[in-house]
């Protein structure tokens, strides 16, 4: 390397956020959903592992089973796997106590309590929970046990220590395993970074892409021994410092990151929609758009919903000192499998974070974003969600994100309070995952198998997205790749294909949108740049 030479990390170069060496998602982070998913999901899941790894080891390589509960590590790796296992009964026994107390207790309250007052069930708390919940009724007289969220962030079952990062090149898009069932084991590859999540020093290392700096300076940043160099350098390259101005351009430019992610520009303004921005790999056979493609200030990060492939927090740690707000949804606070979102950002070290409900507005340069009703995708269950309308250089759109147009009015509501919207972006995942996938660890009583299969998180199929675009007499209607992007099978497990019913569905919403409304109608993929 030359001297003075100044580095940015590689293109390929992926920083993956880890809880007790899984990778973080919402329910690994929010203390009470951490407590449940740890002791119905990953733990379990561990035993099924240890008990038989070759038949884990065969299931993840059968794309029948992508998205499974089934350990990608090879079996000559299980004494590594068992030493996890341990660890995590050893240390996380807080935290599996509060579960168990968590399911009893309000299975046990839900058989006692028929709508006489609860104060006496106060001193039938478990230790585990005490100071921690109240009783509460809904409207017929059913009692909830509700967690008070903030005081369990600033109690022994929120495990910061557990926080850390690793640092590796990837190979190619579909090289990382699946998020939810495969811890991420020491490789001698990979750098284990021991610094939490709100630590500043994350910022400084993310600041690598607009602000580079010597080798020897992120060495000490990272806290490497000189052995630690050769692996350092293969996520490194040598640049020239460059800023990254916003787009002066006229009007609107729209660029499509892939998946749900969106950054719209102004010249006075930049909003980023659920980022999830991937890197480009190694092995690249796809374009896309990625770090270097973003301004260096977002100055809106617009979260839609808390599902793991829209509130990414490895993209959001990365772009953290980038953003200046971060907009999440507000959840309802009764129920512990709907987390807020602020608290958790909070916890993620943002400072800049605007909650909001239904209709909502923030004013910005030349126009606003308003809070829209989000409704399905949740299986129905109650969850922080919303849709955002961004009147913006004399342009209106909606992002509809995975909304099910359930209920039609609900957007002509909408119409009559914006005027026409322009442009539509909206999801058509129209299938969805069935509802214990990823809330049966979660859920006091394991869901009945019809039920579960019945209540979907899908969104949009074809007459539910064409009704959606009438209601708002939208002009032009993009939806997203509904998971086909290689990228994110480790997050989606989808094994997408040209005739599938996410295709056919698209294509029929595609004509019939043009044939009866003679709207355009465009389904993206990897990248997209739009001028409006």
């Amino acid at each position: 390397m030359s001297d003075g030479a100044v580095f940015a990390l590689a293109e390929s170069a992926c920083v993956e956020p880890l809880v007790g060496r899984w990778p973080a998602w919402a329910h690994v982070m929010a203390p009470a959903a951490f407590s449940l998913h740890l002791v119905n999901y990953q733990v379990k899941t561990l035993r099924s592992y240890l008990d038989n790894p070759g038949l884990h080891e065969k299931s993840c390589r059968d794309p029948r089973l992508l998205g499974g509960a089934f350990v990608d590590i090879p079996s000559e790796r299980t004494p590594e796997v068992a030493a996890l296992l341990r660890d995590m009964e050893d240390s996380l026994k807080e935290n599996v106590d509060f579960a168990h107390a968590l399911t009893e207790f309000h299975n046990w309250l839900v058989r006692e309590a028929k709508g006489e007052s609860l104060e006496s069930y106060y001193r039938r708390l478990p230790p585990a929970l005490r100071g921690y919940v109240e009783l509460v009724y809904d409207y017929y007289n059913r009692p909830i046990v509700r967690c008070l969220e903030g005081m369990l962030y600033n109690s022994p079952y929120y495990k910061r220590e557990l926080q850390s990062f690793r640092l590796f090149r990837q190979e190619h898009d579909l090289s990382r395993p699946y998020y939810m069932s495969t811890p991420r084991l020491p490789d001698e590859n990979a750098i284990d970074w021991d610094v939490r999540f709100d630590d500043p020093r994350v910022d400084e290392l993310f600041r690598l892409d607009c602000r580079p700096r010597s080798f020897g300076e992120i060495r000490e940043l990272l806290d490497l021994s000189p052995e630690d160099e050769g692996r350092l350098a293969g996520l490194l390259q040598e640049v020239h410092p460059e800023r990254r101005e916003r787009w002066r351009g006229s009007g609107v430019r729209i660029r499509y990151f892939g998946h749900a992610c969106v950054l719209v520009e102004s010249a006075d303004v930049s909003i980023l929609i659920d980022p999830l921005i991937a890197v480009r790999p190694e092995s690249c056979d796809i374009e896309r758009f990625s770090y270097d493609d973003l301004p260096d200030q977002i100055d809106y990060a617009l979260i839609t919903h808390g599902h793991h492939d829209h509130f990414v927090i490895e993209t959001l740690l990365r772009l953290r000192h980038k953003i200046k707000t971060l907009v999440v949804p507000k959840n309802c606070d009764a129920f512990f499998a709907d987390m807020s979102l602020r608290l958790l950002a909070g916890r993620l070290g943002f400072r800049g974070v605007r909650e909001v409900e239904c209709l909502d507005e923030l004013a910005i340069a030349d126009g606003q974003i308003v809070a829209i009703p989000f409704l399905g995708e949740h299986n129905d269950l109650p969850s922080a969600k919303s849709a955002y309308f961004i009147r913006i250089g004399g342009q209106t759109l909606l992002f509809a994100a995975d909304s099910n147009c359930l209920d039609p009015a609900i957007y002509a509501h909408v119409c009559r309070i914006t005027g026409p919207i322009d442009t539509l972006f909206v999801g058509m995942e129209c299938v969805g995952a069935p509802l214990a996938w990823v809330y049966g660890p979660i859920l006091p009583i394991k869901p009945d198998h019809r039920h579960s299969k019945d209540r979907r998180s899908n969104g949009c199929n074809s007459a539910t997205a064409f009704e959606l675009a009438r209601a708002i007499q939208c002009r032009r209607a993009f939806v997203y790749a509904v998971g086909r992007e290689p990228w994110v099978r480790f997050l989606l497990a989808l094994e997408p294909s040209d005739d599938d019913v996410y295709m056919t569905e698209i294509g029929s919403f595609a004509r019939r949108l043009e044939e009866e409304a003679h709207v355009e109608a465009r389904r993206l993929f990897g990248k997209a740049e739009l001028f409006m």
